[in-house]
């Protein structure tokens, strides 16, 4: 939590560690019977109460998410949505935020529980605010006076501030003085325990099922049992203590207590994904992660990460959808995938209207990533599988990867350029399945082999119970079936009217602007390339008139047959969007 932005002048400017995500218990009517296990979680960052109700109706429930992580619903300092972190600076626990109030939010829980998914909070109980004077709710308050609520005496005093040196070597100041000026709550007074416990037990009663503690390594470990012993139920909790080599407060510090989000997973991915993934065949706490396989939440990216660059975000088109696609098929931890608003500035808070309240999520507006949606097949391919051991690992010595887990699913991964065909030992039954990572079917013999096209920057994963057939004789030789051969339909997610595709095969690019693109459907461009004999070409985006989406300066690499591009992301073997 160091990250979070120090106060300057009375104003935040650096950058927050606040949200991962991640698990809990069993769907119940309220938390108060939480059990084991909260499935995959859609961490839907910033959005608002509506739009988490419908997604959960239309998308995770369907798609067998078992939790959604929202993020802090308290009344809080308000910005006016000029940012994102004044969420992290709670002014009361009133359910008055800027995405909705208490009726709005319990529609949510209701909406998401019928679609059979759990619910989990950002939960931010370290610290009130550092600035501000006004809620979005109307509340006054001041830095140490909360009228109702808290006064002077309810932190820590005197006040002293964390400096980086602590970190190293003083876990007492990490977790009593205040986090880049933000009031700091003396969690050890019983009277301040009571007021958490409070509010977390209205929201179990709400119907909520677990809690990410936000900043918790800076509240010490004896302070968050004793609240947790004051909450009802058994809600799931996971911890957000980041991870720093030699420091004095260690997320295994934690782990009495819950799971923690796992920090380092991120970044060795990140590694990987931008150098040669043939390494991933031993990953795991042998790697230096934080804590072992049942006590971590994974993620490849959250808020704090795609700002500070650790880890891959959305941006990095292709490589992110990979990573995702890896950690959902990969045996560790609970995994957690990041879906939220597209941003240039760091600083910038999600769309919003009337003073800041965040607007409904629209995911065809090119301002929202609804990543969730990207990685439907292989959360069902992660349910699938669970429980069963990594077999029958391949690799090329490179950038291509390929593993079963024991007879219910196999997976390739191609962080290379061009496509790669070979044959490979699935160990599924014989049959033909679809691509749960892309489009195609892929057809199994009866030794559990086929003969696989892995386009460039893409993913094929197979399970059982997703066969595109219900049977298949086992003499049938093994085939794949892409689409597209020497050929590339690029669909482009625009607003642009004219789009320009400006793309180079084998090296020779077209001459500025490119190739106009064809309309295709409601903000979708279109476009085939003839290829001639390459697997694999760069493009570029523009409206013909000097505005360019050219992948952060990096190009778009697409592989044959149907790719889409939206907000940034690449998916290869890619359905008709239209």
């Amino acid at each position: 939590m160091r990250l979070y932005k120090a106060i300057v002048a009375g104003a935040l400017s650096a950058t927050v560690t606040a949200g991962t995500a991640v698990t809990l218990p069993a769907l119940t009517d309220t938390a108060a019977g939480a059990a084991t296990g909260p499935g995959v979680t859609a961490n839907l960052w910033h959005w608002n109460w509506k739009s988490v109700a419908r997604e959960c109706t239309d998308v995770l429930g369907p798609a067998g998410y078992g939790s959604v992580q929202v993020s802090p619903p308290a009344d809080s300092m308000s910005k006016g949505g000029s940012v994102w972190w004044d969420v992290y600076q709670p002014a009361r626990y009133v359910l008055t935020g800027k995405f909705g109030d208490e009726t709005a939010f319990g529609n949510m829980v209701a909406a998401c529980h019928a679609a059979g998914v759990k619910v989990q909070v950002d939960t931010v109980i370290n610290h009130m605010t550092g600035q501000g004077a006004t809620s979005y709710g109307g509340y006054s308050f001041s830095k140490y006076d909360y009228p109702g609520l808290y006064s002077s005496w309810d932190f820590h005093s005197p006040t002293c501030g964390i400096d980086d040196a602590d970190y190293g070597n003083n876990a007492w100041r990490v977790q009593n003085c205040e986090l880049v000026g933000l009031s700091d709550l003396n969690t050890g007074s019983d009277y301040v325990r009571g007021q958490i416990a409070a509010y977390m037990n209205r929201l179990t009663d709400l119907g909520v099922d677990g809690f990410r503690i936000d900043a918790a390594k800076h509240i010490g470990p004896d302070d968050l049992a004793a609240i947790r012993s004051r909450l009802r139920g058994s809600p799931y909790i996971h911890q957000e203590v980041v991870q720093g080599a030699n420091e004095a407060v260690q997320p295994s510090q934690y782990t009495g207590i819950g799971d923690v989000d796992e920090f380092v997973y991120g970044r060795k991915l990140k590694e990987q994904f931008t150098g040669q993934i043939k390494w991933l065949r031993t990953f795991g706490q042998s790697w230096g992660l934080s804590v072992g396989d049942d006590k971590a939440v994974v993620f490849v990216d959250n808020h704090d990460t795609e700002r500070n660059g650790s880890t891959l975000d959305y941006k990095y088109g292709a490589a992110y959808k990979l990573a995702n696609v890896f950690m959902l098929a990969w045996p560790y931890g609970k995994p957690s995938v990041y879906s939220s608003f597209t941003w240039s500035d760091g600083e910038a808070g999600p769309p919003s209207a009337n003073g800041g309240f965040v607007t409904d999520t629209d995911c065809s507006g090119g301002r929202w990533t609804c990543f969730d949606r990207e990685m439907t097949g292989m959360v069902g391919f992660h349910n699938t599988v669970a429980g069963t051991p990594v077999a029958n690992w391949t690799d090329n010595g490179g950038n291509l990867i390929a593993f079963s887990r024991g007879n219910r699913g196999w997976v390739a991964i191609n962080n290379e350029s061009g496509g790669v065909t070979r044959t490979f030992t699935t160990g599924l039954p014989a049959g033909t399945y679809a691509n749960v990572a892309g489009g195609g079917s892929v057809t199994v013999d009866a030794a559990g082999t086929a003969t696989v096209t892995v386009p460039g920057r893409s993913a094929v994963a197979i399970r059982v119970g997703a066969q595109a057939s219900p049977t298949v004789t086992p003499t049938v030789t093994p085939t794949v079936t892409p689409t597209g051969g020497n050929t590339a339909t690029v669909y482009y997610s625009t607003g642009w009217n004219p789009a320009y595709i400006h793309y180079g095969v084998n090296g020779a690019w077209t001459t500025v602007p490119g190739a106009a693109m064809d309309a295709a459907c409601a903000g979708w461009r279109k476009k085939t390339v003839n290829l001639g004999t390459a697997t694999a070409f760069q493009v570029t985006f523009n409206n013909g008139s000097g505005s360019w989406d050219n992948n952060s300066g990096r190009d778009y690499t697409l592989g044959a047959g149907t790719s889409t591009v939206r907000n940034g992301v690449v998916t290869g073997n890619a359905a008709n969007p239209c």
